[in-house]
């Protein structure tokens, strides 16, 4: 088979019908064997019985297949479709994404034509529910949108520049030699916001001379509710994100560059955030960006003790 799309989802019964309705209707693949899994991640709702309505009046050459994966955490639902996709090729779509009417098509065409990339990503619209505040351009990367170059490119994981995990394409048998399980980050839990595990397999893959790209002919919409722009769901996702920077940094360094990395990381981070609080310190009581930004530099010099924390204790 060519190609599989996996939808993990937890609880995402209002949103699956949407996502489907895109699959169902993609162009330019007649020529292509392709699959659809959707990953229950251990829901509550009744997201069996949506899938199972659709199965029940199924008539499309591609399959449409159900799996509930009981172990908590997108990290876990990811590894799932890995495990279950007969496709070459398996491209990971949130249950909040609206695929572009080709985004099967060009997926696969771009896979076929970079031989050595490991996984891949495309371009990546906001869905705004309410317009954002001023600025947001700032920040709008931690909430997945990537609206890059119109020219394909390499990311650089060096530095942490990297696709994230919503319309994500990998080469399974890539992911399946350099990732086998969840190490480091289960993804978000419960009250918890610390991410990571979009990028973990992409490092893996990285180290093991696999290339990540950027294909700028993938494209997809990310549907953001209001809620995800109040203050106290952006300053969370910022901390969360932002503590796995050291720990994800870490998986590339060398023994003798991790001194240095730990002392940037705090010390550089910490210096980062005092400048800002002076040069902005006025604004920040009323400019949420403002507010977003310097979390930044706060969560990523506490990365450290976060991970030392995880794993000592």
């Amino acid at each position: 088979m060519d190609f599989t799309v996996a939808i993990p989802t937890y609880n995402g019964a209002s949103r699956l019908s949407e996502v489907i309705e895109k699959l169902k209707a993609q162009i330019g693949t007649e020529n292509i064997a392709w699959e659809i899994l959707v990953i229950d991640n251990n829901s509550s709702d009744n997201t069996a019985q949506i899938v199972q309505e659709f199965q029940t009046h199924w008539s499309y050459p591609f399959p449409l297949q159900y799996h509930f994966e009981p172990e908590q955490g997108l990290a876990y639902a990811r590894q799932r479709a890995i495990n279950e996709a007969k496709g070459t090729f398996l491209g990971f779509i949130d249950d909040d994404n609206l695929v572009a009417p080709n985004w099967v098509a060009e997926a696969l065409s771009f896979g076929r034509e970079h031989p050595r990339a490991g996984a891949y990503g495309g371009q990546i619209h906001p869905a705004f529910e309410v317009p954002p505040p001023e600025n947001f351009e700032n920040i709008i990367g931690f909430l997945a949108i990537r609206e890059r170059d119109t020219q394909p490119q390499q990311y650089n994981p060096k530095i942490l520049s990297l696709p994230p995990g919503a319309g994500l394409v990998a080469r399974v048998q890539a992911w399946r030699e350099c990732f086998s399980k969840p190490s480091l980050f289960a993804g978000r839990l419960g009250k918890s916001m610390v991410g990571g595990e979009d990028w973990e397999p992409l490092i893996y893959m990285h180290k093991a001379g696999w290339e990540i790209w950027y294909a700028p002919n993938l494209h997809l919409d990310h549907k953001i509710p209001a809620s995800r722009l109040s203050e106290d769901y952006l300053l969370s996702l910022i901390h969360g994100s932002c503590l796995c920077f050291y720990p994800l940094r870490l998986l590339q360094a060398s023994p003798t560059e991790q001194p240095a990395l730990l002392a940037r990381t705090v010390l550089g981070n910490w210096l980062k955030a005092a400048s800002y609080y002076l040069k902005n310190r006025r604004k920040l009581k009323t400019d949420l960006v403002a507010k977003c930004e310097l979390q930044i530099y706060w969560s990523r010099a506490l990365s450290p003790f976060y991970f030392f924390k995880q794993r000592y204790l």
